[in-house]
Order: C-alpha cells, then sequence, then structure tokens
C-alpha cells in the first residue's frame, strides 16, 4: 500500500466519524470575510471555545473591518483579554484591519491568495489556508498543531514544522481532500491527547 492509499483508508474512517459532527471551530461560521480571518488569527494556541465568544464580542463592538482598524488597543485588549497572547494579537487584528482597509477590501472581503493574506500582521500560512478554503472555497491545507501532530504520528509524512507538512501532505493527500483534512484531524485531535498512534486508530473503531 502507497502513502496515498493508507492516507485515504485512514481519512475516509476518520471522515466517517467526524464529518456530521455539529461541533463549531474558530474559523468557521462567520457571516463577513474580514470576521473569518480575524477570528482565525484570534484562534492560535487558543481553545475554540474560548476563542468564538470573544470573537462574537470584539464583533459586537466593532461591526465593520473599519471600526477595527480605527480601534483603540486598549479598549481591543479589554475585549480580547481571554485570549492566549492577547497583546500582542490585538495590535494584530488591528494592523490586518487596516491593512485590508488600505489595500482595498472596505467592504470586508479579503484576498483570495496566500501570497497576499500572509502580507498581513499575525497572518501566516495556517491562518491563510484557512482563509482561502473557508471563504473562498479553493483547495489548500490548513496545517495546525492537531494536523502536523496526526500527520506525524501516522506516518502520513515525516516532517519538523507545519510548513513542512502543508506541502508533504500535498504530495499524499488527493487535491479533492485538502480542505477536509484541518477540520476532521481538528476535531479527531481534541479526542485523543499525545501521540499514541495505536490511540488514534482505536478511537475510529468506536461508535
Amino acid at each position: 500500500m502507497n502513502k496515498t492509499e493508507y492516507f485515504l483508508e485512514i481519512f475516509r474512517k476518520a471522515e466517517k466519524k467526524y464529518g456530521n459532527s455539529a461541533k463549531r471551530l474558530a474559523g468557521e461560521g462567520w457571516k463577513e470575510d474580514w470576521q473569518t480571518l480575524i477570528a482565525t488569527i484570534l484562534s492560535a494556541q487558543t481553545r475554540d471555545e474560548t476563542t468564538i465568544p470573544v470573537a462574537e464580542s470584539l464583533f459586537k463592538k466593532y461591526p465593520k473591518v473599519n471600526d477595527l482598524a480605527h480601534a483603540k488597543l486598549s479598549e481591543v485588549e479589554k475585549t480580547i483579554k481571554r485570549i492566549n497572547f492577547y497583546k500582542n494579537k490585538s495590535k494584530n487584528i488591528i494592523g490586518a484591519a487596516k491593512w485590508l482597509i488600505d489595500n482595498g477590501y472596505k467592504d470586508g472581503s479579503v484576498p483570495d491568495t496566500i501570497e497576499e493574506l500572509i502580507k498581513m500582521p499575525g497572518v501566516g500560512r495556517k491562518t491563510a489556508n484557512l482563509v482561502i478554503t473557508e471563504v473562498h472555497d479553493k483547495d489548500g491545507i490548513c496545517v495546525d498543531t492537531h494536523v502536523h501532530r496526526i500527520s506525524n504520528v501516522l506516518g502520513f509524512v515525516k516532517t519538523k514544522t507545519p510548513k513542512e507538512t502543508e506541502f508533504a501532505l500535498m504530495k499524499v493527500a488527493p487535491r479533492k481532500y485538502w480542505s477536509k483534512i484541518n477540520r476532521i484531524f481538528v476535531l479527531w485531535g481534541k479526542d485523543v491527547k499525545g501521540r499514541d498512534k495505536k490511540k488514534f486508530l482505536e478511537k475510529l473503531k468506536k461508535n
């Protein structure tokens, strides 16, 4: 069995178990494109259960991207204080909002290429990939800690960084599965702690 066949065998089992989950992740379900971007920036190294209500409070206070672009740093810090690294993220989300305004995205839309997205403060490839898949329905592999961990534990890839994992997975996973990987693996990763391959596979056998 080659790596692609192995990936598909495991992924289909994971999709069967987690594909119908109603659980909302931080980058999902926002009305405005810019909100998806900002919520994803906030979600880094912070639980979705914390990020979503904080992001909702932020967007209630700043309903337009222009409002956030002109927000006072201290006020944003107060609003998102429950988020990990909130001081740095406050600067980044204001900076990202300003970048959108300054670069012709005053209507709340966002760029549709990774190359443009990563020009913004606080936006790396993980966030950029999530935005192009979630907002623009493009193919991309969003690699967070869960995707990176599971892909290495199960032997789909042998990589040291999320960026390496992203490009290695592109060679293993058929393109039509790319945008599905993050959600399925995140839900699976939340279910299984650590790096025990047996535990990951056992979880797929349970109903």
